[in-house]
């Protein structure tokens, strides 16, 4: 999927108005004020919960860009909670944040958000999680059908060469209501259908390692053959690693084992052979194109959507193995 290049053309004008401003004195007798400052462009950031490090990396990546623009960031953790998201966000409209970036805990909870965002004349850009059936302007999210693909393909590699036969795998979801994430199992699916395996079970783990071992497990007992499993999220990959292990088997060289996020977690079990592989989200780039995004938005210009009827933007994701492990850090 393509990944979008900085809009030279937005900065450029935002500093030819900068420094006409800045150039001009007021004849009223005050001696006029400063207007470089004053004038500079706003971006809100109001983000899921910044006790996480994937929304760490990503408002580091969102405050990185705006900051390269030369314009103001203000940031807003919602902590998890849906009020204090609503609340916060619409906080940062009320101080005069020319674009809002938003990555919504409670994606049902943007409506009033929206609603006064559109008011205001403000563009909102959703940052992954879900838009809730709003009209924003636009969201971004990771390519996670593209990531099911690639954990496909590569399971297909590592059975091959390890020289198993059963073409029988596993694939467990998130929860249901993760409709993005769901994506990441229906190119799974997909793909290595087209391979030749067939999915003997497919379940949601609900993004809960403890469920996902007991799904492994049972999926164990009942086709002691598997080739290999995929899951939605890293915890879930590795807890069904780990159910392999105690059935006796190698979570690598018996069953291939793919994951999704690229946690540190799954990397340090890559590392210790305890993972094949997992399917790597960037937040810090995701942030990063949000801005982007931002400055067309503001000049008026027609954002470049991946999904042109719901307003998505794609992410790379990038495949996590043994051998580029140690550049994922």
């Amino acid at each position: 999927m393509k990944r979008f290049k900085h809009l030279a053309l937005a900065a450029a004008s935002l500093t030819l108005a900068l420094s006409a401003c800045s150039s001009s004195t007021d004849d009223s007798g005050d001696g006029g004020k400063d207007k470089s400052s004053e004038d500079k462009l706003v971006v809100g950031f109001s983000v899921y919960d910044m006790q996480y490090e994937f929304f760490q990396k990503m408002a580091e990546g969102t405050q990185s860009a705006v900051e390269a623009k030369g314009w103001e960031f203000k940031l807003h953790d919602e902590k998890s909670d849906e009020n204090e998201m609503v609340t916060g966000a619409q906080a940062l409209l009320d101080q005069g944040v020319d674009v809002l970036i938003i990555s919504p805990f409670k994606p049902d909870a943007l409506g009033p958000i929206i609603a006064k965002a559109d008011q205001m004349d403000v563009p909102v850009i959703v940052d992954d999680i879900g838009g809730g059936g709003t009209p924003y302007d636009a969201i971004v999210i990771s390519d996670n059908e593209d990531g099911g693909v690639q954990a496909a393909e590569y399971m297909d590699a590592q059975i091959k060469a390890a020289g198993t036969t059963s073409k029988k795998v596993v694939s467990i979801t998130c929860e249901p209501s993760a409709v993005y994430a769901a994506r990441r199992n229906e190119g799974f699916r997909a793909k290595v259908e087209e391979l030749g395996y067939e999915v003997v079970t497919e379940l949601s783990g609900n993004s809960k390692a403890e469920e996902a071992y007991k799904i492994m497990k049972d999926a164990l007992a009942k086709d002691p053959d598997v080739a290999g499993v995929f899951a939605c999220n890293d915890p879930m990959a590795v807890a069904a690693s780990n159910a392999i292990a105690d059935a006796g088997k190698d979570p690598v060289k018996d069953i291939v084992t793919v994951g999704f996020n690229g946690d540190e977690e799954a990397l340090t079990a890559i590392e210790k052979g305890q993972l094949s592989a997992t399917i790597a989200q960037d937040p810090s780039a995701m942030g990063e194109l949000t801005v982007e995004l931002a400055a067309t938005a503001v000049e008026g210009g027609d954002l470049p959507f991946d999904n042109a009827e719901d307003r998505e933007v794609y992410q790379d994701v990038t495949l996590i193995t043994p051998e580029n492990v140690a550049d994922a850090r």
